[in-house]
């Protein structure tokens, strides 16, 4: 029989602040993190704006010398997992090593050192790339680092599926905890990808929203006047811990990990499918994984990227999956506040929702203004709202048709 699977520690890194608290306080308020990007001169770019993460300093976390040898990426991660560890309560000594791993995915990895090391290419020739280059910018090395740092020798690897890099890394992580692989998995996503390559290359297959003029109202979910995702940075990491090691060391058993679904569209190269079959069949698989009937889940935490395709055919598959239930249940959109984090998103928001199930309130969705008649589920307007939850569902769904959902379910000693 699988082994039941708790949640110890949250790491959240976000537009609204940095460390789990900051960011939940933001949620609460229903606070906006987008502004104007101040990361390189946005003249000519068709979106200006941007949930950049401020006030970060990676030596807050990481050594001078060995922090000059990673990309932000990395070290948003390594802070994640910092705050998810101790939270936790984790040690990780020479006598449990071995059963402790990381999984931390990400969609594109070291974009600031790639595009950095490419113009010392073009200015000064191969000489003056850095020797850092690579183990710098490639995605598994947020894993590999955090791995060094903890003394984690248990399985390491780094999923790379797109806007579901986050969530297939928590559901990985999951099942090697269940399969008596390793006790203690470290497992979320990290994103650094507010570049000039960046927000040109999603600018230029019109994915983001232009409404440069009010950053704050650009990320819009299931709203009738939502014109593209605004692009976010940072890193969300949770403990993953066998719940009877977890109760044997008090640690603060935070949820329960029980539900895990893959799917794939197999449809188009940026496009979910036009009927929503994926969604429907990645919750409904993370349903058949736990043994949970639709009717027990009280929240989804929505993909909700602010596209209009994205929205409409996210809640075409509620509906269509959850049928008259789907009337009852709150969904909201944190990339209404914190942007999209590509890679990172899943894993943050896989945070968001054990803490919606910890203090039993959910975060809204903002800028919810204009109803949409395609969008007519409840998507908690505006304004946290406390409810009583036994069940929280994570959606996230990545380009190439790649699709994950997990399932927590609250936790009652």
């Amino acid at each position: 029989m699988p082994r039941r699977v708790a949640v110890t520690g949250v790491g959240l890194v976000t537009a609204l602040g940095v460390g789990t608290e900051k960011t939940w306080a933001g949620l609460m308020e229903g606070r906006s993190g987008v502004g104007r990007i101040t990361r390189f001169d946005t003249t000519g770019f068709s979106t200006t704006i941007a949930a950049e993460l401020q006030g970060f300093d990676a030596l807050d976390w990481i050594d001078k010398k060995e922090a000059r040898k990673m990309d932000s990426f990395i070290h948003y991660a390594i802070a994640a997992a910092s705050c998810a560890i101790r939270q936790s309560g984790l040690t990780i000594s020479g006598e449990n090593a071995e059963r402790c791993g990381v999984f931390i995915g990400s969609g594109i990895g070291g974009f600031t050192t790639i595009e950095r090391e490419h113009r010392n290419l073009m200015r000064a020739g191969p000489r003056k790339i850095s020797p850092f280059f690579i183990p710098s910018s490639i995605i598994n090395l947020a894993a590999g680092q955090v791995s060094i740092r903890l003394g984690a020798k248990g399985p390491n690897s780094a999923p790379c599926t797109a806007c579901s890099s986050g969530a297939h890394a928590v559901g990985d992580a999951y099942r090697v905890i269940q399969r008596d692989e390793a006790d203690v998995m470290i497992a979320g996503g990290s994103e650094s990808a507010i570049t000039a390559m960046g927000v040109g290359g999603f600018a230029a297959m019109r994915a983001l929203s232009r409404r440069n003029d009010e950053p704050h109202r650009a990320s819009r979910p299931f709203d009738a006047e939502r014109d593209g995702f605004v692009m976010g940075e940072g890193a969300g990491v949770i403990v993953l811990e066998e719940l009877e090691c977890a109760r044997r060391r008090g640690a603060p058993i935070l949820a329960e990990l029980v539900g895990y679904g893959m799917s794939g569209d197999a449809f188009h190269i940026t496009q979910p499918s036009e009927d929503g079959s994926g969604g429907y069949r990645v919750m409904q698989n993370a349903l058949v994984d736990a043994g949970v009937s639709s009717d027990a889940v009280g929240y989804i935490n929505a993909h909700g990227t602010s596209t209009p395709p994205n929205d409409r055919l996210e809640t075409m598959a509620i509906k269509n999956l959850f049928g008259r239930q789907a009337r009852n249940m709150v969904i909201s959109s944190t990339k209404s506040m914190v942007g999209h984090l590509l890679g990172a998103a899943g894993a943050v928001e896989a945070g968001i929702s054990v803490l919606a199930l910890q203090h039993q309130r959910v975060p809204p969705t903002i800028n919810y203004e204009n109803p949409d008649p395609d969008c007519d589920l409840d998507y908690v307007p505006n304004e946290s709202r406390p409810l009583d939850l036994e069940y929280a569902l994570s959606n996230s769904f990545g380009f190439g048709g790649t699709n994950a959902a997990l399932l927590f379910r609250r936790y009652d000693a």
